[in-house]
């Protein structure tokens, strides 16, 4: 049985659940509206709720830790971005209790999230592709954060909340709507393989192997630097990977063309001589450890190249593409670039002028065909196309 009393002007309440008593502020001088809040509690526990008042101590900072923990445990590889997204989401709900995490104060946090900042008068604006801040006139501007990288941490405010509400006893009682974010931010790039030998040109020789091994196979950018020798039978031409080097946990197996075989035996022969103790395939420029950035190369060589615009993941664009353009099925290009979705492969066998342009000539042609075999009366232009279709050769 629960009970009233005071302390000072505000009335507390008092209740029983499983035997162990609690204790909570009504927040009001007012009896009437303590008794209200004591007879909620009570009708919950009668339903086998928790009181509202256990969800309340809970805070995000807390969840927070919970769900990072949960990445570790689980060996998740994504653990480093799990840890950006909870340090942004920190700066907005940092000490926040779970119940105060509201749909509008989701929406808030979108709208501060796409807003770009002026470093120098520390104010934010909603603008897109100015250069100089409105305010100050200061070119210090942080660009908004795009849908996608919202969305990203969207994703993981909503993991981190279900986990919570998960538990046993839960810690969240309710998880809020939270509204996501309309992406449009397919990229389209891919190399020509005149585009793809002018790059390589450019490169600095270490870089060479790995640009090539990238343009053929189409595999992450992670997985060609962390190759390492235990992987690749060199005599047979086969690479492996296991399921702990890849982003989505499955092995995958590929055997090398005779360009491939050479870049390989190469970088053999440079591992005996100079680096027998490094285990990676693809050195760095001074043979010390594997290949890890190289933007100002990459950014340079596209530059002498003329091509600009691209990022090294087109690579993996162009190679999904290039093999169903050599008939290769999709189901094994899948297995060697290493998608193992349906729907991402198809974002990236995407098409380019050429194949529009040839895809208007097989129409016109079919076209053609169609007039020719045509026996009744036409007028007008399809009369125009017969006269020309009669003097062309199909």
């Amino acid at each position: 049985m629960g009970m009233i009393y005071k302390r000072g002007n505000v009335w507390w309440i008092k209740y029983y659940r499983n035997g162990q008593s609690f204790r909570e502020s009504s927040g009001t001088t007012k009896k009437m509206v303590a008794k209200k809040l004591l007879d909620r509690r009570e009708g919950d526990i009668a339903r086998g709720k928790i009181p509202g008042i256990q969800f309340e101590k809970v805070t995000f900072d807390e969840l927070a830790e919970e769900f990072l923990a949960d990445y570790r445990i689980n060996n998740r590889k994504s653990l480093d971005r799990a840890e950006l997204s909870i340090g942004h989401l920190r700066q907005e709900f940092e000490g926040l209790r779970i119940p105060d995490i509201t749909t509008p104060r989701i929406q808030g946090y979108i709208s501060d999230r796409m807003k770009s900042k002026c470093k120098e008068c520390d104010k934010m604006f909603r603008i897109k592709n100015e250069l100089k801040c409105p305010k100050c006139g200061g070119d210090k501007l942080v660009k908004g954060a795009a849908n996608a990288t919202i969305n990203r941490e969207l994703a993981a405010l909503k993991r981190l909340l279900k986990l919570g509400a998960q538990q046993t006893p839960p810690k969240v009682a309710y998880v809020p709507h939270i509204p996501m974010l309309k992406e449009n931010n397919v990229r389209k790039g891919f190399f020509e393989y005149k585009e793809f030998v002018s790059v390589r040109n450019e490169l600095p020789d270490y870089l060479k192997g790995f640009f090539t091994f990238a343009y053929k196979t189409g595999w992450r950018f992670s997985e060609i630097a962390k190759l390492t020798w235990d992987r690749i039978e060199v005599e047979k031409g086969v690479v492996r990977l296991e399921t702990v080097d890849t982003k989505n946990d499955t092995a995958r197996e590929i055997y090398l063309d005779h360009e491939l075989r050479e870049i390989i035996n190469l970088q053999y022969l440079k591992h005996n001589e100079n680096t027998p103790l490094i285990p990676y395939v693809f050195l760095n420029s001074t043979h010390t450890g594997r290949v890890a950035k190289f933007r100002k190369n990459w950014h340079k060589a596209c530059e002498k190249a003329g091509v600009n615009h691209r990022f090294f993941h087109d690579l993996r664009r162009t190679a999904v593409r290039d093999m169903i353009r050599a008939g290769i099925t999709e189901r094994v290009a899948m297995m060697v670039s290493g998608h193992k979705t349906r729907s991402v492969f198809d974002r990236y066998n995407i098409v380019n002028d050429e194949d529009l342009r040839m895809a208007t000539d097989k129409r016109e042609k079919y076209a053609k065909i169609q007039v020719g075999t045509f026996t009744g009366t036409v007028t007008g232009t399809i009369n125009e196309i017969c006269d020309v279709t009669s003097k062309i050769e199909l």
